[in-house]
C-alpha cells in the first residue's frame, strides 16, 4: 500500500510502501477514503510538537473510509461500512483520562491506504456526509462541540479566525441559537463568516484591541469564548468575555505571553482546556449533524500523491475551513 511517513523531522512528508495491515482480533480494517490536517499535524511534521515522534511515523490523527475486513470477535462494524476515526483511540465514554497514545505520534495516522485498528476507536459516519467531508470531523469538529456546549439562545458566542474549529464552533453555536461574533483578517473571510451566521465580525488586523470592541458590539462582553491562539490573544479573550463567562482554550497557536491576571480575577471568568472529546461525545455530536443535516466547511481537497502540498497549504494560507487529502 501507499503511504506517507515523517523520515526527517522537519522535512516535507514523504512518499512509502508498506504491506497491507492484516487486523488482529477485535481490530478492522479500513480503506482509507479522506484524510484531514489539523494544526497539531503540522506541529508533528515540522518538529515543533512537544512529543518525540519517531522517524517512520505515519502522521494525521482525522480519517474516514470503508471497513475492508474485520478481525475475530468485531461486533461493532461489518465490511463495507463508512467509519471515521476518533481522535482519541482509547477514551470511549466519561470524564478526560489524560492523555493516552494518539496517531500521528505514538501510532501511526491516516495518511495512508489502509489502517487496521481497533473496533473501539471508530465510530459511523453521519449519512449525508461525504469521506471527505467526514474526514474534518475527529479533532476539529469535536473539539469545537466540546467548547459551545451550554451555549444556547441569549447567549453571545465568540470565534477567533475562520479554521476548521472556529467555524464548526460557529455552526454548532448557530444551531444552538446563540448569537455569534468572530475575528477575522480580511474582509472576504469576514463575508463568509456573515454567510454562516456570524453576527458581528472584528477585524484583528486593523481592531488590534478587539475584546473591547467585542464589548462594544455585545453590551457586556461574550458568554463563551473559543481560544484560539492561546497566550498570543489570551488577554484580548479576557477583555472580550463577559462578567461570569467562559473561556475555552482550545489551542495555543499565537506567540506572546502576558496577561492581565486582576482583570481575568475581576470578570469572575472560567478558562476552561478542552481536550477535543469521547467517542460517546462523538457519537452524539453527529447525531445532532445528522438531524440538521450540517456540512462542514472545506478549504480545499488535495489529492494523495500531493500530500506534502497539503501541509504546504495548511502553513501558509489563507485558509477558510478545513484541508483535506482526498484518497
Amino acid at each position: 500500500m501507499r503511504t506517507f511517513q515523517i523520515d526527517t523531522v522537519g522535512s516535507p512528508v514523504a512518499p512509502a510502501t508498506r504491506p497491507v495491515p492484516t487486523p488482529s482480533a477485535g481490530e478492522v480494517l479500513v480503506r482509507v477514503k479522506a484524510s484531514s490536517i489539523n494544526a497539531r499535524d503540522l506541529l508533528i511534521v515540522s518538529g515543533r510538537y512537544p512529543i518525540e515522534v519517531p522517524p517512520g511515523r505515519i502522521p494525521l490523527s482525522d480519517g474516514a473510509g470503508v471497513v475492508e475486513a474485520v478481525g475475530d470477535g468485531v461486533s461493532r462494524f461489518r465490511v463495507g461500512d463508512r467509519v471515521v476515526s476518533t481522535f482519541h483511540p482509547t477514551w470511549v465514554y466519561g470524564p478526560f483520562p489524560q492523555w493516552g497514545e494518539l496517531h500521528g505520534t505514538q501510532r501511526d495516522g491516516w495518511l495512508t491506504e489502509y489502517i487496521a485498528l481497533d473496533e473501539q476507536s471508530l465510530v459511523a459516519m453521519p449519512d449525508h456526509l461525504s469521506f471527505e467531508e467526514a474526514a474534518t470531523l475527529p479533532c476539529a469538529a469535536l473539539t469545537a462541540w466540546s467548547a459551545v456546549t451550554g451555549v444556547g439562545p441569549g447567549d453571545a458566542l465568540l470565534v477567533q479566525g475562520s479554521g476548521g474549529v472556529s467555524v464548526f464552533a460557529l455552526q454548532f453555536a448557530r444551531l444552538a441559537g446563540a448569537r455569534v461574533l468572530a475575528t477575522t483578517s480580511g474582509e472576504e473571510k469576514a463575508r463568509r463568516l456573515g454567510t454562516l451566521g456570524a453576527s458581528d465580525v472584528v477585524n484583528y488586523v486593523s481592531t488590534p484591541e478587539w475584546g473591547a470592541q467585542v464589548r462594544a458590539l455585545t453590551g457586556c462582553g461574550a458568554d463563551r469564548v473559543v481560544e484560539i491562539g492561546g497566550a498570543g490573544t489570551l488577554a484580548q479573550s479576557i477583555e472580550a468575555v463577559a462578567y461570569g463567562g467562559q473561556i475555552a482554550l482550545v489551542g495555543n497557536l499565537a506567540s506572546g505571553g502576558g496577561i492581565d491576571v486582576t482583570r481575568f480575577f475581576r470578570r469572575a471568568a472560567t478558562l476552561r482546556s478542552i481536550s477535543v472529546g469521547s467517542r460517546s461525545d462523538f457519537e452524539r455530536m453527529n447525531k445532532v449533524i445528522g438531524r440538521h443535516r450540517l456540512r462542514p466547511v472545506i478549504d480545499r481537497v488535495v489529492p494523495f500523491y500531493q500530500a506534502p502540498e497539503a501541509f504546504a497549504h495548511f502553513e501558509k494560507g489563507p485558509r477558510f475551513g478545513k484541508v483535506v487529502i482526498g484518497h
